[in-house]
């Protein structure tokens, strides 16, 4: 069984600053991509940003110059550092991993952590 527990989510006024973080543990053989997901209320999830194995990195034009996502493959651990955050940012946080279970590939979610950007 694979498990991913995010945390780091709260409120923060315009302008601020968090880091999300999302440790992944189980029977776990290897991690390909790492990602986070935001769902804001009303609005499909999107795809915030993205870390190979390799440190290959890919974000949303949104969040562009504001977020910075790292990974510790020691740790199995994806981060997300965001900053100037903007109320447009408000939206529950989703990790994700593609990784492989035992000898399967697998896509597994995390349960979500809600951000909240105050104006």
């Amino acid at each position: 069984q694979v498990q991913l527990v995010a945390s780091g989510g709260g409120l923060v006024q315009a302008g601020g600053s968090l880091r999300l973080s999302c440790a992944a543990s189980g029977s776990i053989s290897s991690i390909n991509v790492m990602g986070w997901y935001r769902q804001a209320p009303g609005k499909q999830r999107e795809l915030v940003a993205r870390i190979t194995s390799g440190d290959s990195t890919s974000y949303a034009d949104s969040v562009k110059g504001r977020f910075t996502i790292s990974r510790n493959n020691a740790k199995d651990t994806v981060y997300l550092q965001m900053n100037s955050l903007k109320p447009e940012d408000t939206a529950v946080y989703y990790c994700n991993a593609d990784l492989t279970y035992r000898t399967y590939p697998i896509r597994t979610w995390g349960q979500g952590t809600q951000v909240t950007v105050s104006s």
